[in-house]
């Protein structure tokens, strides 16, 4: 199994507008769907509530990371903890990172989700096949997000 997930999506709008729709915690919540408690902050907390149907009682729990002005973002938080019953804290956390890079005609987004090696290996594999197609949803999101929100 791979121990990292990397997608990448070239969106057609500026680098500002993406890194907007990334790093400001309402907007972010808007295509992501989830409702943020307050802002991202380098070294800091950020939660809140899953907002997509049938998540909505799971809690969302990152630690922001880096915070590089429209260049780069990334969070850790434990991948697919949808078990309201069960406590992740243990866990090593997974590294998302987003890249943005300027290309003719707007941004290029790349996605990394790395350390799924270090997670369970009882919990590796659905992680895994969960944030996969997450991802894939999630990039297709943020594309109709500045799509529409400009």
């Amino acid at each position: 199994m791979k121990d990292h997930i990397e997608k990448s999506i070239e969106l057609k709008a500026p680098i500002s507008r993406v890194w907007r729709a990334l790093t400001d915690y309402r907007e972010f919540g808007e295509w992501f769907q989830v409702k943020l408690e307050g802002p991202f902050i380098q070294g800091q907390i950020a939660q809140g509530y899953i907002t997509y149907p049938g998540y909505e009682h799971v809690k969302w729990e990152v630690v922001v990371q880096k915070m590089e002005h429209e260049r780069l973002f990334s969070f850790t938080w434990h991948p697919y903890a949808v078990d309201t019953n069960k406590d992740y804290s243990k866990e090593t956390p997974t590294t998302v990172e987003f890249r943005l890079e300027k290309i003719p005609g707007g941004t290029l987004l790349r996605l990394t989700e790395s350390d799924f090696d270090k997670i369970p290996s009882e919990r590796q594999f659905d992680a895994f096949r969960m944030n996969e197609g997450g991802w894939e949803e999630q990039m297709k999101n943020i594309e109709k997000y500045v799509a529409h929100h400009s």
